[in-house]
């Protein structure tokens, strides 16, 4: 298809394609729209896999990453990586709690599921706005920028989440106080996590396009190197569950590569 311009060779908005571009963008919106729906409902038929199986699963020392943990641990004789046996608790404290912690959870990950399909639908919107040679550049800076939400996404839940939930939850500020964590707070906590390392993946997109139009360079990065490190290493430390350097490590690699990549595809 080629190139559609929304102004005419004299200058004059073309209101016949505008109003076209328009039905089309209101048609992928509420395709968009159905999309989710489907998805939420997929989701809210089946709490048995969404809450006790994904939500829960990192509230329990039954995770994959704690068993991981203790199995490295074993290989490195490093036993302080192998936890104790914990599982955490939780409590509804409001008569609607349940029900609309179960609609927005469906909301989110119906949103999630359907997020190929959105994207798919306003990028047929898109494309014919775009000259042919800004198409192939603007379709892999999508596909890059949505892998990142996956792979960011999938580290949230399988690495930063557990060791927050059980730093979070058996913490304590005396023995007489005891955490019954409530539902809705740990639902919130977990899109919170899970979404928040989505969007923090996006950095090496973000970097890009700043590098692109000249604000940030790659020496800027580079200078700074350290204090990133810094950074990364105390948000690490403090929500990592032992006291142990090593897991402080382990957990902030991901962070730690994902800003080497971004100085690496930063122009000089």
């Amino acid at each position: 298809m080629e190139h559609q311009k929304l102004r005419t060779e004299d200058g004059a908005l073309n209101f016949q394609l505008l109003w076209k571009y328009l039905d089309d963008f209101r048609g992928a919106l509420f395709r968009s729209a159905a999309g989710i729906f489907v998805c939420m409902i997929v989701v809210f038929v089946n709490p048995h896999i969404v809450f006790d199986i994904i939500i829960f699963g990192p509230t329990s020392s039954d995770f994959g990453l704690y068993r991981w943990m203790c199995k490295l641990g074993e290989l490195l004789s490093m036993p302080s990586l192998c936890i104790e046996p914990f599982s955490l608790r939780f409590q509804n404290i409001t008569v609607s709690g349940q029900f609309f912690s179960h609609i927005s959870t469906s909301f989110w990950f119906g949103l999630a599921l359907a997020f190929p399909w959105i994207v798919y639908q306003f990028w047929r919107c898109i494309k014919p706005l775009l000259p042919e040679t800004g198409r192939s550049a603007a379709g892999k800076a999508i596909s890059f920028s949505f892998l990142l939400l996956v792979a960011g996404m999938l580290t949230g839940y399988f690495f930063v989440l557990p060791l927050a939930a059980r730093f979070l939850g058996l913490y304590q500020v005396a023995d007489a106080v005891q955490n019954i964590t409530s539902l809705t707070s740990y639902v919130d906590t977990f899109v919170m996590l899970v979404i928040g390392m989505g969007l923090a993946f996006q950095m090496p997109i973000i970097i890009l396009i700043l590098s692109r139009i000249g604000i940030l360079h790659r020496s800027f990065l580079t200078k700074y190197r350290r204090h990133a490190i810094v950074i990364i290493v105390t948000i690490m430390a403090i929500i990592t569950p032992t006291p142990d350097p090593m897991t402080m490590t382990i957990a902030s690699i991901p962070l730690l590569i994902l800003y080497e990549f971004s100085i690496f595809i930063c122009r000089k």
